[in-house]
């Protein structure tokens, strides 16, 4: 398997899941790390999850 494939590929997902945190009410920046270990199971809790509190603004 190509490594960098495999790479590319982690790096958009996790991008992918901050936006879904984002819109969420969740840190996107929080949710875009734990996507760099946890890949797929990150997108299923992101999910699962209930949405989080309003933000202040």
């Amino acid at each position: 398997m190509d490594t960098g494939v495999f790479f590319v590929g982690m790096s958009t997902l996790s991008l992918i899941n901050a936006g879904l945190a984002q819109a969420k009410n969740r840190s996107g920046l929080l949710w875009w790390f734990f996507s760099l270990f946890l890949g797929p199971i990150a997108t299923f809790l992101i999910v699962v999850l209930p949405k989080g509190p309003p933000s202040i603004e």
